[in-house]
C-alpha cells in the first residue's frame, strides 16, 4: 500500500526500553536512497481520525506485536520532517514510553505493518554511539537518552 506523504500525519510512537534500560525496541526498516543500509523506526504507527494517540499506540501495539503496553507515559510531541526515496514526508508524532508484554525476543522478533509486511525488530542500545542506523523520529532521541537518565536517577 502506497502512503500518501502530501499531507502532514499524525503519529503515535512508543519509546519500549527492556527492563534495564539499556537498549529499547525498534523496527529494522529496509534500505532508502537516504539511508542505503536501512534504518531504525521506534514502534508505533498513524492515529485514525477520532481516535487518541493513546488510543493509537496501544492499538497498533497490539496489531503489529500482539502485546500490550504496561505504564504507559505520554513524553512529547515532536514534529518530523523526512525524506523516503527522495519524497517529502511530514509527521507530528506524539511520543509515549511504557514496557511492552510480552518483551520482543532479543532475536528473530518480528511485527506486521498494516499492509501484511513482515519488518524485524530489533533492541537498540540507548547508548547508541556505535550505532550506524539512524533512528526515526529524529526528534525523539534526546527524549531515549532521557528516559535512560530516569532510570540511573532511580525514577
Amino acid at each position: 500500500m502506497s502512503v500518501d506523504r502530501s499531507i502532514i500525519r499524525v503519529k503515535a510512537m512508543l519509546l519500549a526500553p527492556n527492563p534495564a534500560r539499556t537498549a529499547h525496541a525498534v523496527s529494522l526498516n529496509p534500505p532508502t536512497a537516504e539511508n542505503p543500509d536501512g534504518y531504525h523506526r521506534l514502534i508505533g504507527g498513524g492515529v485514525d481520525l477520532g481516535e487518541t494517540a493513546r488510543a493509537a499506540v496501544l492499538r497498533e501495539v497490539d496489531e503489529e506485536l500482539g502485546a500490550v503496553v504496561r505504564d504507559l507515559r505520554f513524553v512529547a510531541a515532536v514534529e518530523s520532517i523526512f525524506r523516503i526515496d527522495g519524497v517529502l514526508g511530514h509527521e507530528v508524532v506524539f511520543l509515549y514510553s511504557g514496557r511492552l508484554d510480552p518483551q520482543p525476543a532479543s532475536s528473530d522478533a518480528t511485527l506486521t505493518e498494516s499492509d501484511g509486511s513482515i519488518v524485524p525488530v530489533v533492541w537498540r542500545p540507548i547508548d547508541d554511539a556505535e550505532e550506524s542506523l539512524p533512528l526515526y523520529p529524529a526528534a525523539a532521541v534526546p527524549w531515549v537518552q532521557r528516559l535512560a537518565d530516569e532510570h540511573l536517577r532511580g525514577r
